[in-house]
């Protein structure tokens, strides 16, 4: 007993002798790696929350991922202290990250999408646009997928990929929007006076701009209706309610001043040979 326990002694000291000073520099590189990575965490984060071109969800990426480029770098160095070759190692995780990278290239694409649209910011959360054949409301863009909400409220997930590889229609990035009108009087009625009419329903309403000026003019002479153009300047939130309210206005204003919507028609000439 007395023997065998000796043994183990020698083997524990010898062993406490060979790679004690290995674990314990081991542990201590391990304790300052993790400490960096924290710390290096937070100060890209909050270099990109003081920047004003980084979106948030891209600061909190990029943070994550200084701290686990740092937290792999400490892992190597502690492998190093107890002899494995790290060379190696990283030959075996890049071979790994290929084929990781190769498998899920789709969902590697969308991040890469993800990243491109946060740091161009063709569109921001709340604005209304048209993309990947989709119209809505953006509610939130994260790395993978863009989430958005169509006018009656239903949810639209789209991968980024998709909405970064099609044209965007942003329809909120400007103050103000044109709204455009196309009235029909007929062929007998006053083009002059329905332009004034149409120009005094213009006035009465405080959400038509004065500045770009508003524009009326014949566009075009149609098969059944002189058709009279009209385009007004708004702020982008009255662009639908002021649309809707002029097309209501300049019919009640027509029907009081008799002007006339025509309806569509064609002339049957008739010809008969009598003999």
């Amino acid at each position: 007993m007395e023997a065998n326990a000796e043994k183990y002694m020698d083997m524990i000291v010898e062993f406490g002798t060979t790679y004690g000073l290995n674990i314990i520099f081991a542990i201590i590189i391990l304790i300052i790696g993790m400490m960096i990575a924290g710390w290096a965490k937070r100060l890209v984060l909050r270099l990109c929350s003081n920047s004003k071109t980084i979106d948030d969800t891209l600061g909190a990426f990029f943070s994550s991922l200084v701290r686990y480029v740092v937290i792999i770098f400490t892992i190597l160095a502690v492998l190093d202290r107890f002899g494995v070759e790290t060379a190696s190692l990283i030959a075996i995780l890049g071979a790994a990250s290929l084929a990781i990278g190769l498998a899920l290239q789709g969902t590697l694409s969308n991040v890469a999408a993800g990243v491109m649209l946060l740091i161009f910011r063709p569109f921001k959360v709340g604005e209304f646009i048209d993309a990947a054949g989709h119209a809505g409301s953006i509610k939130h863009l994260g790395l993978f997928v863009t989430e958005m909400a169509t006018g009656d409220n239903v949810k639209i997930i789209i991968p980024n990929s998709q909405v970064w590889g099609s044209s965007i229609k942003n329809f909120s990035a400007h103050e103000n929007r044109r709204v455009d009108l196309v009235i029909g009087i007929g062929y007998d009625d006053d083009i002059d006076k329905a332009i004034t009419e149409i120009g005094n329903v213009l006035d009465s309403d405080d959400r038509v701009l004065k500045s770009p000026e508003a524009a009326i003019f014949v566009g075009e002479l149609g098969d059944s209706a002189v058709n009279i153009v009209v385009r007004v300047w708004t702020a982008n939130g009255n662009y639908w309610p002021l649309k809707a309210a002029l097309t209501k206005n300049i019919k009640h204003q027509f029907d009081d001043k008799g002007i006339s919507f025509p309806y569509p028609q064609q002339d049957v000439h008739i010809v008969s040979n009598v003999n």
